[in-house]
């Protein structure tokens, strides 16, 4: 596939300015302005706050109309950036594989079809799709129904071989594993809802008839898949303390504490054990329902024969519609298969290592360092991804320059738009502030780990990009300083004659979110 190599002068036009020393900031090329002297002093006042201390902070700020460096400080130290690394994924992503990229799954069948009989094996081959819910997989029974298949002798064989078996990113905590933004990823696989957290199931838990009752317990989609372990009461009165947790290396999903009558039921989303299993099982039950029998086993892992005969298919929405999910929420699981799916269309291996290598190739060709940085993951899971603010800036500006930026600029959280596929992981901070609908940008956040890299138009209507990482503080979050400089960048002019009072920006208050968790992976989100 062709692309577009971006000569190496543009990272060095970009980003102006020699390496920031420690704690400290670097002015540009030439003697600052009155105007940037003032927006320096802004940002290291901001910087100055007491959650930073004893942490890390690196910020640097260019404007991509001139290619000035307006701030840096500590732009060449690595970091963590949590989901911040989705900008190389996604932009990888955009270019290599292109805006119109689709996902298909289909059905196939091996053996003699005489009249409705299939004599022989029946395929469900995945192709990564991680917007597959169960209705799409409903409507692929009704195509192999109408196709006139009725019994199939052999087995239902789900093919995930697209990609290879490993299931959990690099480095990824064993304590998240239960959770959902940190699914299992498999060629083949299933969401439960248009948020489109593939590997994953939603789980309710609404109180029983009386006091004493098990809670009625179900889950999103129905399945087979997994099993629930039941344990908690319902009470006369009394606060929800619902609980659910699946166990290590398996499907049950243990559901303790207690739930009032009459109040409103508990949900969480859950993620399973072997997707692929979990995809074949919603698929077999849509088979019944529309009176396709399947006599034999259910069969993982197998790959399609090539002489199979096609009977029914399903196109995934294009990469250009997936980059508002996956980016507005900050959705894990699309980093990951998109890693993979890059891995596979540009090398033929399905693997992480593989992906991995050809989002490397494009950020250095885009101009940046790659030599400076380490990428383990697509999504910023691991905290052994390390990135510096500099190099996030320095491909920040290229990629203004590709066909599809618009696209993909769009498809950015939006700071302080309430509409939560424009705002994203944004819409609830800045508001009625400089930065809000201005400010483009994405979220990272880690335990100890926070972030922000994107864009602000300041108010002489020039595109800045940034990137503000902020990694071992120990305080419970760090939002509101990324903001304030957000806020500062909306708000900055070149045309200021003098330096005036430094006046650092107030920000709206962020919603209270765990420690370490995106706002959108807090489900139901809170923000």
């Amino acid at each position: 596939m062709h692309r577009r190599l971006f000569p190496r002068a543009l990272a060095v036009l970009a980003l102006v300015a020699t390496a920031a020393t420690a704690g400290a900031s670097t002015a540009t090329a030439e003697a600052p302005t009155p105007a940037q002297t003032r927006l320096h002093a802004t940002i290291d006042a901001i910087l100055a706050d007491s959650r930073l201390a004893g942490a890390q902070a690196g910020v640097v700020v260019v404007d991509t109309t001139t290619g000035e460096t307006l701030y840096d400080r500590n732009g060449d130290r690595r970091l963590v950036p949590a989901s911040n690394t989705k900008l190389l994924t996604s932009t990888a992503a955009m270019e290599l594989l292109g805006p119109g990229h689709r996902f298909s799954t289909d059905v196939a069948g091996d053996g003699v079809r005489r009249a409705g009989l299939l004599s022989g094996n029946l395929y469900l081959r995945g192709g990564g799709d991680p917007t597959m819910l169960a209705e799409d997989y409903d409507r692929l029974a009704a195509q192999v129904a109408a196709a006139g298949v009725r019994v199939v002798t052999g087995n239902l064989v789900a093919d995930d071989t697209r990609y290879d078996r490993t299931r959990l990113g690099p480095d990824w905590t064993w304590d998240d594993e239960s959770y959902y933004y940190a699914a299992q990823v498999s060629a083949l696989t299933v969401a439960p809802d248009t948020d489109y957290d593939a590997g994953t199931v939603i789980v309710h838990a609404a109180p029983g008839a009386q006091a004493g009752a098990r809670p009625k317990v179900t889950m999103t989609p129905a399945n087979d898949w997994l099993r629930i372990d039941n344990r908690a009461q319902t009470v006369a009165t009394g606060e929800t303390t619902i609980s659910f947790e699946r166990e290590h290396g398996g499907n049950t999903i243990v559901v303790t504490g207690q739930i009032a009558v009459g109040q409103a039921e508990e949900s969480d989303w859950m993620t399973v054990w072997e997707p692929t299993g979990y995809a074949a099982d919603v698929f077999r039950s849509a088979l019944r329902r529309h009176g396709v029998r399947v006599l034999g086993r259910t069969v993982l892992g197998q790959a399609t024969p090539d002489d199979a005969t096609p009977v029914a298919r399903h196109d995934s929405m294009p990469l250009a519609d997936l980059m508002v999910p996956f980016l507005k929420l900050s959705n894990n699981g699309h980093a990951e298969v998109l890693t993979k799916e890059l891995g596979r269309v540009l090398s033929g291996s399905g693997t992480w290592a593989a992906g991995l290598t050809a989002i490397s190739e494009y950020v250095g060709d885009s101009g940046m360092d790659t030599g400076t940085l380490r990428q383990r993951d697509g999504s910023g899971l691991s905290r052994r991804n390390m990135i510096p603010p500099a190099q996030f800036v320095g491909l920040l500006s290229a990629v203004r320059a590709e066909p599809w930026f618009d696209t993909w600029y769009a498809a950015l959280p939006v700071a302080g738009n309430p509409e939560r596929f424009v705002g994203g992981t944004l819409r609830s901070r800045m508001a009625g502030t400089a930065a809000a609908n201005n400010v483009h940008a994405k979220t990272g956040s880690l335990t100890g780990a926070s972030s922000l890299s994107g864009y602000a138009t300041d108010a002489d209507g020039h595109v800045l990009a940034f990137s503000v990482v902020l990694n071992n503080y120990l305080t419970s979050s760090v939002k509101g300083l990324e903001d304030q400089i957000a806020i500062a960048l909306a708000s900055y002019t070149a045309k200021a004659t003098t330096t005036a009072r430094v006046a650092v920006p107030t920000a709206p208050e962020s919603p209270r979110v765990p420690e370490g968790l995106e706002c959108s992976w807090v489900k139901p989100a809170v923000c």
